[in-house]
């Protein structure tokens, strides 16, 4: 059966199934700031691997001279990568720009489905980040990318197998902005109780000088982290006790497999040293320091990380004011840029301690909040996960779809 399958798929290059361009940044230098700070969105290739299915988070914007030098390009075009995150790619949902590190792909309606083809090379993504492999910093040309072939099945079902597999990433989509919603309702609510100090009740509590000439809540205090928290720091074992079969636990060195709450485990060990609990928030200590994750399971801390967990069980707000603390990566402690930082380093952030009636309260207002996004991203795991086992059996035509009754969508978009 796969023969057959097979046999109607016709392998055809990248241009063949529509156009093909390098985005543009003419401009030297690239960061010159006259170029930024206007209204037309600038994706990069962090913007593009941060994505899901659809681009539309940016983090900067381009002016109208911005725009002269580059190129606004429409919804509905196919983004990927080619430097820096090799062979990431995301179907753009707003109109906006990209450099030359990205190359933007528009199907021919009458031949290629852009989700299809999305998926297509999200299935060769090692093929073609190995081909990119360099003496220096890995690249991939625009004319490497132009070697790989596309398996084409017909319109119709290339339509099929992508309306299945967006059926999840749409869900997954979904769930995110979910989770962005309820992580800033949480992150607003700490600010208005522990930054603004307009807390239940906040009218009745005189403020007072905290000594260094900030108004803080009566009975509130300042405290080192290491009077409130047990710091873990990590250290790693030798290499030849890694591997990637699941023996051992997850060993993490550092934030390369941090997600946006949670990591994601790849790397394991069998020198069961330094370990950090289920719920204990790892804070990384070397550059970018102090970014955070939350351990999902118990698992080995390594040279760059540390976990740090609330002595009084209060996890969700400590998390919560680390996340304010170090809202500026690499910032400890009066503004000084660290690289890394030390332990005792660590220990002598001061944290600022409310009263327990506050602090009980807060603690019962956002714990549901956390309880949601814990099922979201359980959800958003296991939906990944099953969308990752289908891809390739569509993809490779093991799964024949060109007979099932599927509803598809009728353009390239949304």
């Amino acid at each position: 059966m796969e023969k057959k399958i097979q046999d109607k798929w016709i392998p055809q290059k990248l241009e063949e199934l529509g156009y093909v361009s390098r985005g543009r940044s003419k401009n030297r230098p690239r960061n010159d700031p006259k170029l930024y700070e206007g209204k037309y969105p600038f994706f990069q290739t962090g913007d593009i691997k941060r994505a899901n299915l659809y681009l539309s988070e940016y983090s900067q914007t381009y002016n109208e001279k911005g725009l002269a030098q580059s190129k606004l390009w429409q919804p509905g075009t196919l983004c990927i990568t080619i430097a820096a995150n090799i062979a990431e790619t995301a179907i753009l949902k707003i109109e906006g720009c990209f450099p030359d590190s990205v190359v933007g792909f528009i199907p021919d309606e009458k031949k290629a489905d852009i989700h299809y083809i999305k998926y297509y090379l999200d299935t060769i993504k090692l093929q073609i980040q190995n081909v990119s492999k360099g003496t220096t910093q890995d690249n991939l040309s625009l004319e490497k990318l132009r070697i790989f072939d596309i398996l084409t099945p017909p319109l119709p079902t290339q339509k099929k197998i992508a309306a299945i597999l967006s059926a999840y990433d749409n869900l997954i989509e979904n769930n995110t902005r979910r989770i962005k919603i309820l992580e800033e309702m949480a992150q607003a609510l700490y600010r208005e109780w522990f930054v603004e100090f307009r807390f239940p009740g906040h009218e009745d509590v005189e403020m007072v000088d905290d000594g260094c000439g900030r108004m803080i809540p009566e009975g509130w205090e300042y405290s080192k982290l290491e009077d409130v928290c047990t710091i873990i720091m990590g250290q790693s074992p030798k290499s030849e006790y890694y591997n990637e079969t699941g023996e051992g636990l997850p060993f993490h060195q550092g934030v390369t497999n941090f997600g946006p709450r949670y990591p994601s485990d790849k790397i394991y060990c069998t020198i069961l040293k330094r370990i950090a609990k289920k719920g204990d928030i790892l804070f990384s200590v070397r550059a970018p320091v102090g970014r955070l994750n939350i351990a999902n399971n118990r698992i080995i801390l390594g040279r760059g990380l540390s976990a740090i967990r609330n002595k009084n069980g209060n996890q969700i707000f400590t998390y919560y004011q680390l996340k304010e603390i170090f809202k500026e990566e690499d910032i400890i402690g009066g503004g000084t840029i660290f690289k890394a930082v030390t332990k005792e380093e660590i220990q002598n952030v001061k944290f600022l301690q409310p009263s327990n009636i506050i602090l009980n309260k807060f603690e019962r207002i956002v714990s549901p909040i956390d309880s949601m996004l814990d099922s979201l991203y359980s959800k958003n795991h296991n939906l990944t996960q099953t969308r990752d086992l289908l891809l390739p059996r569509l993809i490779e035509g093991e799964v024949d779809v060109s007979e099932l009754d599927i509803a598809v969508a009728e353009n390239n978009g949304e």
